[in-house]
């Protein structure tokens, strides 16, 4: 099925996002109806844009929503002194990031700590924590990195490298991922076609109550670390130390995204290195395809946009290490 485009939309207020939103029963809904379709049992219904009721999805028996007021509720027990940017699209998607005044020096520029989080009422993008979901960080499967905020693009980078525990290692992983021997835990493929089918309902099921929600919330990001440095911001300093020529124009063309937003990202690029009067380099042909990313309008959930900024940071990154 053909995904609808969308751009995502830009906000600094909760308000916009913490929106009524519940299900409305198909049986309830067509009681002379007797409904053969098991797995689509419920719609999702949210009243954005002053009142218009908008069904965002329709979705199976056990499909829980998580409302992002629930998250707001947690974000501000946790944490009184933050500044919030929010990209969300009109089909149900979010993008909420939490900015931290604490901040780290790479290159001449000030990036700030921050969190992200992602949520949706579509079911394409899966609850997540700084890129793991809430099922793999209660399994122990997974621990959420950390992430930056740019203010120049009002970028928000997550720690696609956090994962690993010193640079030596990151580095053999990415020969083996050019070498084709990718490996991620000893997981094969199957387990993870398994795992990203549940993570697309992560909304879990029914039997995860919106107090179960926040207080497991609450304790996986009061246990998280962020001041701390981090392997990712490593890589950041190898990508602004190693400048981007004319030759390297033909490596933005084998990224890993559509080409009309390739075709962006240079132009993006190209405006950075005047507004900021500096040289090209691999830190801001990084940061000009994540803003052409989470900025274009395309078919791509917010989700896909997620999954192909990580493989742009991982290919940039071989680019420049190995």
């Amino acid at each position: 099925m053909t995904y609808l485009s969308a751009q995502p939309q830009f906000t600094t207020s909760w308000d916009e996002i913490c929106y009524p939103v519940n299900s409305v029963w198909l049986a309830d809904l067509l009681p002379d109806y007797e409904i053969m379709a098991t797995d689509k049992q419920q719609l999702i219904v949210g009243q954005p844009f002053r009142g218009t009721k908008t069904i965002f999805g329709i979705q199976s028996a056990d499909y829980a929503i998580i409302p992002n007021i629930l998250i707001k509720e947690v974000v501000d027990k946790l944490f009184s002194d933050y500044k919030l940017e929010i990209k969300y699209t009109s089909t149900g998607e979010f993008s909420i990031n939490i900015i931290f005044p604490e901040q780290l020096s790479i290159g001449g520029e000030q990036l700030q700590r921050s969190m992200i989080l992602t949520n949706s009422y579509n079911g394409k993008t899966p609850f997540s924590v700084q890129g793991k979901t809430l099922t793999a960080m209660l399994d122990g499967s997974g621990l959420p990195g950390t992430s930056m905020y740019r203010a120049v693009c009002q970028n928000g980078l997550m720690g696609w490298a956090d994962s690993f525990s010193e640079l030596p290692k990151y580095r053999s992983w990415l020969e083996d991922r050019g070498q084709g021997k990718e490996k991620k835990q000893g997981t094969n493929s199957n387990a993870i076609a398994k795992k990203d089918a549940v993570s697309r309902k992560i909304h879990q099921s029914r039997r995860q109550t919106p107090e179960l929600f926040q207080e497991q919330l609450y304790e996986l990001l009061a246990g998280q670390d962020y001041k701390s440095p981090t392997l990712t911001t490593t890589v950041y300093e190898h990508f602004q130390q190693k400048s981007f020529g004319r030759a390297d124009e033909k490596l933005l063309k084998t990224l890993p995204i559509p080409v009309q937003l390739a075709k962006q990202a240079y132009e993006r690029l190209k405006l950075e290195q005047r507004l900021l009067d500096q040289d090209s380099s691999y830190w801001l042909m990084y940061n000009a395809v994540n803003h052409a990313l989470f900025n274009a309008r395309s078919s791509l959930t917010l989700n896909d946009r997620y999954k192909l900024d990580e493989k742009v940071f991982h290919q940039l990154a071989a680019s420049s290490l190995i």
